[in-house]
C-alpha cells in the first residue's frame, strides 16, 4: 500500500493526478505533529488492490490514541504494540469512489461508490485473522488523504442515498459495536446497558441493540439526553447518579441488566458489575475513563459473570453493517464536519466530548 508501489494497476484513469492533499503523522505526540500537505504521491494499487478517491472519512479515538503513542508498553508502537513507521497518513471511517484497479480486480469495480472496512486481516485461519490484524491509520496508510489505497476485498460496494459524509459516520464504531454485541450474544429481549452511549461506538450499540430486539438503558451526560430522541431508548440514567440500580427499577421495573456494554471503564466498573443480573456479561472494547480499575474479585464468581473483551470486528461483521445501511436501518448520527485542513480541530474537538455522535472529515 506504499505510495512508491511498481505494481503496474491493469485501470488507472488518465485523469487521477500524481500527486494529492493529505494530512501526514509526523511523530507521537500532540496535534502539532499533523502537517498538512498538497504533496504527497498518489499511491499505486498492486495486485488485488484498489485506488478510493475519498470523499470523507470519520474520526475516532484510534486516531488520537495512536498519535499519542498510548499503544503498546512503549511509544514507539502502532495499534498492535508493534513499530510505527512515519510519516503516516491516518483516518478509518473512509468513503468514496473506486478510480483504479490493481492486477486481477474486476473490471466492472472501476467508479463502484464503496465504505471501507479499515482491519486488515492477517492471512490465517479462524480468529487469529483478527488477533493479528493491521489497521489503516496504524500500520497503513488511511483516509485522511485525497486518494486511498487498500486491498479489494476491504473496500464494500454501497447502495445508499446517504451523503458521504453520512456513511462515513458508520464502519469503525458500528463494526466495533456489532463484534461486542456478537460477543455478550445479546438477544431479543434482554436488556443492554450502554455507559457513555452519546460517543460514535455507544450510540451505535443502542442502535443494533434495537435492531436485535433488546431494550437499552443508556449512562449519559444530561447535556447530551436530548440527542437520544429517536433512538427508541428504554431508560435514560446521567453521569454521576448515585443510585443508578433504583433509577432502573423506577423506568424498566427491574433493578438489573443482562449486558453491559463498556467503554468508558475507569471507576464505574464495580458500580457497572454491580448493576448486571447473575449469569450477566460484561464486554468492553475501550477504555475512555482509565485503564486501571479495582474490582471485588469476589463479585465475579459469585454472580456467574462472564467478562469479554472485543476489539474491532470481523469481515462478516463488516457487510452486516452495510446490509444495515443500504436497508435503511442505521440512522447516520453525524455531528459535525471538517475539512481537511482543519483535522487538528476536530480532533481536539473530539477530546471535549461534547458531541453526540461523530465528527467527520470531508475531503
Amino acid at each position: 500500500m506504499s505510495s512508491t508501489s511498481q505494481h503496474i494497476p491493469t485501470h488507472m484513469p488518465t485523469h487521477t493526478p500524481t500527486h494529492m492533499r493529505a494530512m501526514l503523522l509526523t511523530g507521537f505526540g500532540s496535534t502539532d505533529k499533523l502537517q498538512y500537505r498538497d504533496d504527497v504521491p498518489v499511491p499505486t494499487p498492486g495486485p488485488h488492490q484498489v485506488l478510493i478517491e475519498v470523499g470523507a472519512c470519520g474520526v475516532n479515538n484510534t486516531d488520537v490514541w495512536t498519535r499519542e503513542g498510548a499503544y503498546g508498553a512503549s511509544e514507539e508502537a502502532g495499534w498492535q504494540g508493534s513499530a510505527f513507521t512515519f510519516p503516516r497518513i491516518q483516518g478509518m471511517d473512509a468513503v468514496g469512489r473506486i478510480v483504479a484497479l490493481g492486477q486481477g480486480v474486476p473490471p466492472e469495480r472501476l467508479g463502484q461508490r464503496v465504505m471501507v472496512n479499515p482491519t486488515l486481516y492477517a492471512p490465517v485461519a479462524g480468529p487469529a485473522s483478527l488477533f493479528q490484524a493491521t489497521y489503516l491509520g496504524s500500520e497503513f496508510d488511511g483516509g485522511f488523504a485525497q486518494y486511498l489505497c487498500l486491498p479489494d476485498s476491504n473496500a464494500h460496494a454501497v447502495n445508499s442515498p446517504l451523503s458521504d459524509a453520512e456513511l462515513a459516520t458508520f464502519m469503525t464504531s458500528y463494526m466495533t459495536a456489532q463484534h461486542m454485541l456478537n460477543r455478550a450474544q445479546l438477544a431479543a429481549g434482554e436488556t443492554l446497558l450502554v455507559p457513555g452511549a452519546s460517543g460514535g461506538v455507544g450510540s451505535a450499540l443502542v442502535q443494533l441493540a434495537r435492531i436485535r430486539g433488546a431494550r437499552v438503558a443508556v449512562i449519559i451526560g444530561q447535556d447530551k439526553a436530548p440527542a437520544l430522541q429517536g433512538l427508541d431508548v428504554a431508560a435514560v440514567m446521567f453521569r454521576g447518579e448515585p443510585d443508578l440500580a433504583g433509577q432502573l427499577q423506577q423506568q424498566l421495573g427491574r433493578a438489573s441488566v443482562d449486558v453491559v456494554a463498556d467503554l468508558v471503564a475507569g471507576e464505574q466498573v464495580p458500580q457497572l458489575l454491580e448493576l448486571l443480573c447473575d449469569g450477566g456479561r460484561y464486554v468492553t472494547a475501550g477504555a475512555i475513563a482509565g485503564a486501571m480499575v479495582t474490582l471485588d474479585w469476589r463479585k465475579i464468581y459469585l454472580k456467574h459473570l462472564s467478562i469479554l473483551g472485543a476489539t474491532m470486528g470481523s469481515q462478516a461483521e463488516s457487510l452486516q453493517i452495510v446490509d444495515y445501511v443500504e436497508r435503511g436501518l442505521l440512522k447516520p448520527l453525524l455531528s459535525a464536519t471538517y475539512a481537511l485542513k482543519d483535522l487538528v480541530q476536530a480532533q481536539q474537538d473530539f477530546k471535549t466530548r461534547k458531541h453526540f455522535g461523530k465528527l467527520v472529515i470531508t475531503i
